[in-house]
């Protein structure tokens, strides 16, 4: 009985830390959607704004926790319009060329405005 308890106490414990780390991840993905844009959006978001003045939306967001290394971006636009989702994606590249030699990886959404 007594290690019954000993391993149940063990349990416990284990279970209470694993939600403590929980709640620090938690907490800091709350503080990083509350937060304002990092340099990297910031500047990434000013290349697409230059490059697609048409666009009715425009999201960047940096995904590797604001390290700079993974981006993602959603971006609507009139400038996509009649084109195939990878010709817009091409677009988007392009416009980017000198910022994506420093990322690990972008994740692109692209889309014609509806009215």
């Amino acid at each position: 009985m007594l290690s019954c308890k000993r391993s149940l106490g063990s349990t416990i414990a284990s279970s209470l830390r694993a939600l403590r780390s929980n709640e620090v991840l938690i907490s800091s993905q709350v503080n990083r959607f509350l937060s304002t844009q990092t340099d990297g959006e910031v500047r990434i978001s000013k290349v697409l704004k230059e490059k697609f003045p048409l666009a009715s939306s425009l999201k960047v967001v940096d995904i590797s926790g604001g390290c700079g290394a993974m981006y993602e971006i959603h971006i609507e636009s009139n400038e996509f319009k009649g084109k195939r989702t990878v010709q817009q994606h091409q677009l988007v590249n392009q416009a980017l060329k000198d910022e994506i030699q420093g990322m690990h990886g972008l994740r692109i959404f692209t889309d014609v405005p509806k009215h």
